[in-house]
C-alpha cells in the first residue's frame, strides 16, 4: 500500500452550539478569524504541506461553505469593473486554492461518523483529517510535519500536544512511549476518550491533525455508539490497537489555539491581528491605550 497521502477529510456538519446564537443561521468554520473563515486556515493547511484533495463533510445549513470556495463569478466581475485588482486576486485565490469534493453528514453523530461518511471519496488509500477548530500557528504546518514523520513509520498517526491537568477530561487522550530522541513521536498503547484529571493515562492530548491508514473505515463501521449516541473517533482508533495495528502520537512544534471555543477564538483573532503588517503596529498602540483594570 502506498504511503502518500494526496487527500484530506474536514468534517464540518457540527451544529456550532458553542457559538450560538451567532451559528444559528451561520456555519461555525465560516466564523472570520481577522478576515477569513476558520476552515480556510485549515485547508491552506493542507495545501501547504501537499495535499491536492480536499473532502469536506458538511450538513444541513452548510452550504456557505461551498459557496466560499466555489467562484463567485457575480463578485469578481464587479470587482474587475472597478479595477479593484487586489481584492480580486484575493477572490480568485480562495476558488483556485484546491481541488474540493463534498459529502453530505445527514446527521451530526459525532466525529467517527464524520469520517465514515467520506469513506467512498477517500477510497483504499491514506488519508489526513483536518479539524477546523484546531488553528495551529507553526513555521513549518503541522500536517506537513505528521506527514514527513508518517513515511518513516508503519500505522496511523494523530497529533499531540501537553496540555494542564485541569483541561485533559475536554480531550481523548494517549498512552504512550516515546521512540525518537527529539521525543516529538511516541508509539501509542492506549487511548482514552474525555477522561478525568485523576484517570488520565497521561497529560498527552490528541488534537485535531491525524494520518489515518484506511483500516480505520471497518473499525468505524463496527464501532458502538458512545456518549451522546455519537461514534467516536478515537474509539475507533482504539479498534484498530485491538487488531494489532500501529498507533503514533506525533507532538507537534507550533502554537495551537482552540478556536472551536469562545477564548480562544478571541485570542487567535488577537494574536494573527497582531502579527499583520497592515494591521498590527496600529491595533498593538490600540491595545496598550486601553485601562484593563
Amino acid at each position: 500500500m502506498s504511503r502518500t497521502v494526496r487527500k484530506a477529510v474536514f468534517p464540518a456538519a457540527g451544529l456550532g452550539t458553542r457559538f450560538l446564537p451567532a451559528t444559528k443561521a451561520q456555519p461555525k468554520e465560516m466564523l472570520p478569524l481577522v478576515d477569513k473563515p476558520l476552515i480556510q486556515y485549515a485547508v491552506e493547511e493542507a495545501v501547504n504541506s501537499g495535499i491536492d484533495n480536499i473532502i469536506i463533510v458538511t450538513g444541513r445549513g452548510k452550504n456557505a461553505i461551498e459557496d466560499h470556495f466555489d467562484v463567485a463569478f457575480e463578485l469578481e466581475k464587479i470587482l474587475e469593473s472597478r479595477g479593484n485588482y487586489e481584492l480580486l486576486e484575493l477572490v480568485r485565490q480562495v476558488s483556485d486554492l484546491v481541488k474540493i469534493s463534498y459529502v453530505r453528514q445527514k446527521e451530526a453523530l459525532g466525529l467517527g461518523h464524520a469520517v465514515l461518511a467520506a469513506r467512498e471519496l477517500v477510497g483504499d488509500e491514506p488519508f489526513a483529517v483536518l479539524l477546523g477548530d484546531d488553528v495551529i500557528d507553526a513555521e513549518v504546518p503541522c500536517l506537513r510535519q505528521m506527514l514527513e514523520s508518517f513515511e518513516k513509520y508503519a500505522g496511523s498517526m494523530v497529533a499531540i500536544q501537553e496540555v494542564p491537568k485541569q483541561d485533559i477530561s475536554s480531550y481523548g487522550v494517549i498512552s504512550g512511549t516515546a521512540i525518537d530522541s527529539s521525543n516529538r513521536v511516541y508509539k501509542v498503547s492506549d487511548m482514552v476518550e474525555k477522561p478525568s484529571a485523576e484517570s488520565a493515562p497521561s497529560n498527552l492530548a490528541i488534537i485535531g491533525r491525524y494520518i489515518l491508514e484506511p483500516e480505520i473505515f471497518d473499525t468505524l463501521s463496527c464501532t458502538r455508539p458512545g456518549r451522546g449516541g455519537e461514534i467516536q473517533l478515537t474509539d475507533g482508533l482504539r479498534g484498530l490497537l485491538a487488531r494489532g495495528k500501529s498507533i503514533y502520537g506525533y507532538r507537534f512544534e507550533g502554537k495551537r489555539y482552540d478556536a472551536g471555543g469562545k477564548l480562544g477564538f478571541l485570542t487567535a483573532t488577537v494574536e494573527f491581528a497582531l502579527k499583520r503588517p497592515d494591521l498590527g503596529e496600529t491595533f498593538r498602540q490600540y491595545l496598550k491605550s486601553l485601562r484593563l483594570d
